[in-house]
């Protein structure tokens, strides 16, 4: 009887682990039963497993991350951009040292050129009977944040492409971990019939029984570890099909894990930063102390003339005695990057005006980094409108002159600010703002 190959894939875990209990679980059951039938298994991540918004993740570098995927028994994986441009670079390149797995990642070298020595572009296995299952992979061009970070993200697709060139004559089935999102992965489907089989991630999206294009299989399992993806290829290669496994619906051995996980995040954080003789509290919806204080440490840490924030980032109050890095995480867990715009006086005035947007504070915002609830009040520090004058700290802006202004790394995608997305902008990185905002208390020692 001819040899059954199975296929297990994540991706976009984001540090949910409320559901890896059972995830891992049948995967070690599965894993088992399928070499006591004499089948081949696979099991796969397609990046952004690491989340810097759980405290777990935050205390280990993300390390802890991958000694779950160890232990899981992951055979490789490529990374997502929480993975890539959420770590310094350092952080990075020490991430995977203890990794019983490959990376898989085409399309990332240093600034010298070199490919990192933890990543490859493509990896040849062989199964039991001799079946060749090559394995590709690429991540989502974020170009300026990996420059800033001194890495080089080469064109996706490009690199996908000439990975399959190399190894289509020595491989019978070529699987891509693509973490550059549906349409890129339709995309290469249509560019690259040689592919057998697109395992995708990075927008989140669901194929419950796969997607075909052409003789190109798709899976996807959405976001969170919600759901785990299965493919199972059989008749010689000739039969693929793909289908989705609900983890709530699976057996969890500890419903108790998350907890015991952001509770270690918690011990390896617990180095205090200052003792605040007074309490902050977190609005969202109107003018407070700690929203002013966090656009003056943004001012100060970048020199910028003026701030740009909304007040859905503070997610707890800042509470009185011994604050942690633990607290300061808990308040702003978002692993957003603070972001300095050159824009002149007329510019900025109509971003004044845009903020003011009225139904902004009560969207519920989901991505861009962003790990709160509600947007939020539009906070500007340095900058105020008067009877339809802008004024930059208490003096008329001139239209023409240009001023720096500090915001968050999210306003710069084109969603909220589209002129954001033309002007010059430098990203402060791997600063998160609760870096900046830890690092104003520690320096000056203000409550």
């Amino acid at each position: 009887m001819a040899e059954t190959i199975h296929i297990y894939h994540t991706n976009d875990l984001h540090s949910h682990f409320g559901n890896w209990p059972s995830i891992h679980a049948f995967l070690a059951e599965r894993k088992q039963w399928h070499e006591e039938m004499g089948d081949f298994c696979l099991i796969l991540d397609i990046g952004d497993h690491v989340d810097r918004s759980h405290p777990f993740t935050e205390g280990t570098a993300g390390k802890g991350n991958v000694k779950l995927l160890n232990e899981a028994g992951y055979d490789a994986v490529t990374i997502g951009n929480n993975e890539g441009i959420t770590l310094s670079k350092e952080e990075l390149d020490e991430l995977y040292r203890d990794a019983d797995f490959d990376i898989i990642l085409s399309n990332l070298i240093a600034e010298n050129g070199e490919r990192p020595d933890w990543a490859k572009p493509y990896k040849i296995i062989r199964t039991p009977e001799g079946k060749r299952i090559g394995l590709v992979g690429a991540t989502a061009e974020f170009t300026p944040f990996y420059e800033r970070l001194g890495w080089k993200v080469t064109a996706a697709r490009d690199s996908i492409l000439q990975a399959v060139e190399e190894v289509k004559a020595e491989t019978d089935f070529i699987v891509c971990l693509s973490h550059l999102g549906i349409r890129e992965d339709e995309l290469l489907a249509e560019s690259c019939p040689e592919i057998d089989l697109i395992l995708g991630a990075h927008t989140h999206h669901i194929f419950h029984e796969g997607k075909e294009i052409g003789n190109v299989l798709l899976g996807a399992a959405g976001k969170f570890g919600a759901y785990l993806g299965h493919v199972i290829i059989e008749e010689d290669l000739k039969k693929k099909k793909a289908y989705l496994i609900e983890t709530e619906k699976l057996e969890n051995p500890d419903e108790n894990y998350d907890q015991k996980l952001r509770e270690h995040g918690k011990e390896l954080m617990r180095d205090a930063v200052f003792y605040n003789d007074a309490a902050l509290k977190a609005e969202w919806f109107k003018e407070s102390e700690m929203a002013q204080l966090f656009g003056k440490a943004m001012i100060e840490f970048s020199g910028a003339d003026c701030a740009l924030f909304n007040a859905g980032l503070f997610m707890q109050d800042m509470p009185l005695g011994e604050i942690t890095r633990y607290d300061f995480h808990q308040m702003l867990p978002h692993p957003i990057n603070p972001c300095m715009i050159e824009l002149s006086g007329a510019e900025l005035k109509e971003i004044y005006l845009q903020s003011m947007n009225a139904e902004w504070p009560q969207l519920e915002l989901k991505g861009l980094g962003f790990r709160g609830a509600v947007f939020g009040k539009m906070i500007r520090t340095g900058m105020d409108l008067d009877n339809h004058q802008l004024y930059i700290n208490g003096h008329i802006a001139d239209s023409d002159q240009i001023y720096k202004l500090i915001t968050l790394d999210m306003f710069t995608f084109g969603y909220f600010f589209p002129e954001f997305k033309r002007s010059a902008k430098t990203y402060f990185m791997p600063e998160f703002i609760r870096d900046v905002f830890s690092g104003y208390f520690s320096r000056n020692m203000v409550r």
